[in-house]
């Protein structure tokens, strides 16, 4: 999700063709292409809400929804370990009765060295994960630890179907390859003493803490999100790497054990080359899939750039993507969003069916003064998509939490105070909650909570209220 590079790879595409789509979301009415300025409130006006936690009006909620927040970056933790930033991809991996287990990733870069117990660490890298244990009566943390720590850049992941996190690291890297210039979105990096080769997934249990191990077969480049197929065992993956991105899909030998091996494919769209840019909403794409010969040849030779499995995937005549986001399972069908596609270089989301082999779009962001920059998605319980907003601008800007129902409505269900200033735990909320993206959303399984992260400072947000099927 970093947007170092973001600028860069600003690109078209080429033009498609197909049929309309009779998908799970058919946008009959075309709805989605709307000014964000227009953004319906379907669920009630939104109103300043106070956190129940701190007393501040951090957010803005329909009339009925009430929220508190969690684990604040800088606090500690019930290990005594600090709470780390940049909060990003989060999944609730197990529910025993009034007791919420979530996993929460953090996109941390640079030398500070591990977030937890240097013993239990991948390497000296600082990113990783920590995992809360929310009680829905008591409504508060009852614990929460370190459970994954030494890892690169860890931004978002999937829960498995078997109860766990799998943590991804958006970042390639080589230690092998330090005496070759870094590329552009590496400059600020400050790595140190970092050894290890990154750029993997990793795969985090609901209890304890994760045995640092590589799942190799599942790739060595810039992870996004995976979500899993609970009947197949497949595995769906983004990659946010520009100008070229692929989406991916993993076989595993053994389902419910990755770490067994397995194949890995990347997506090709018949007489689509290039998905970056014009499509058509609702109209439908024929799908097939590449193998990726060498899923762990991260790197092209001589360049550290980290494009050497997209590079395969291309070669073998896969569809380039750009910035490709979040991804979720429902309903049969696979959803994923690119945050820089389509017309205006903001953002779309797209659904594939496995079963007819057919992809199209479901939404697409017409600026990046609107709703932009689709991120984190998650399927609601009640039937809707929730989307994070992370728009490319980077000034105040009261982020959005957004639905998709089944209708194509799009609408608004939460904001950022845009009027939010003063300071807590250290943190200017101005400076941090008004220019943070929204990430991690993911549904206690009783579907009564919905739990987000505000990324910057990095703090974890637990919503609560009056649902409505067919919306959130």
């Amino acid at each position: 999700m970093s947007n170092t590079s973001r600028r860069e790879f600003l690109a078209a595409g080429l033009l498609g063709v197909g049929t309309l789509s009779l998908g799970l979301f058919a946008y009959a009415r075309h709805r989605t292409r709307i000014q964000g300025r227009d953004i319906p409130e379907s669920m009630g006006p939104l109103r300043d809400v106070a956190d129940e936690a701190t007393g501040l009006p951090l957010l803005r909620l329909p009339e009925g929804f009430r929220y508190r927040t969690l684990s604040w970056a800088g606090s500690r933790l019930h290990d005594g370990f600090r709470v780390p930033g940049a909060a990003d991809g989060m999944g609730v991996v197990r529910q025993e009765g009034r007791q919420v287990t979530l996993v929460r990733n953090h996109e941390l870069r640079g030398s500070s060295g591990p977030i937890g117990d240097h013993a239990n660490s991948y390497d000296t890298a600082p990113g990783g994960t920590t995992t809360l244990v929310f009680d829905t009566v008591a409504e508060q943390l009852v614990d929460s630890w370190v459970s994954l720590s030494g890892t690169l850049h860890n931004c978002a992941g999937g829960v498995t179907p078997w109860d766990t996190w799998l943590s991804c690291e958006e970042a390639a890297f080589s230690p092998t390859l330090s005496h070759l210039p870094k590329p552009r979105r590496q400059l600020l990096w400050d790595l140190g003493e970092v050894q290890r080769e990154h750029g993997f997934v990793f795969e985090v249990p609901a209890t304890g803490v994760a045995r640092p191990e590589p799942i190799y077969a599942m790739g060595q480049f810039y992870h996004e999100a995976v979500a899993i197929d609970p009947v197949s065992g497949i595995a769906y993956m983004t990659e946010d790497n520009g100008p070229n991105a692929g989406f991916y899909r993993f076989l595993p030998h053994a389902p419910g054990r990755f770490s067994a091996g397995g194949r890995l494919q990347m997506m090709k769209v018949e007489l689509r080359p290039d998905m970056s840019d014009y499509l058509q909403m609702g109209v439908e794409m024929d799908v097939g899939w590449v193998d990726i010969p060498d899923p762990t040849a991260g790197f092209t030779s001589g360049s550290r750039h980290g494009d050497g499995v997209v590079s395969q995937g291309l070669a073998a005549g896969g569809s380039r993507f750009i910035a490709l986001e979040g991804c979720a399972f429902g309903d049969g069908h696979v959803y994923f969003t690119s945050k820089l596609g389509g017309r205006a270089m903001a953002g779309y989301i797209l659904e594939y069916d496995p079963q007819r082999e057919k992809i199209w779009m479901v939404y697409e962001s017409t600026g990046h003064e609107d709703f932009s920059g689709p991120d984190n998605i998650v399927m609601s319980p009640r039937g809707s998509l929730v989307v994070c907003e992370d728009r490319l601008a980077r000034r105040k800007q009261a982020q959005t939490v957004a639905g998709l129902t089944r209708e194509g409505e799009f609408f608004r269900f939460c904001q950022v105070n845009p009027n939010l200033g003063g300071a807590y735990g250290g943190h200017d909320l101005a400076d941090t909650f008004l220019t943070s993206e929204w990430a991690g959303a993911t549904f206690s399984r009783d579907g009564a909570w919905l739990f987000l992260n505000i990324y910057s400072p990095g703090v974890t947000v637990a919503i609560t209220g009056p649902w409505q099927d067919g919306y959130i």
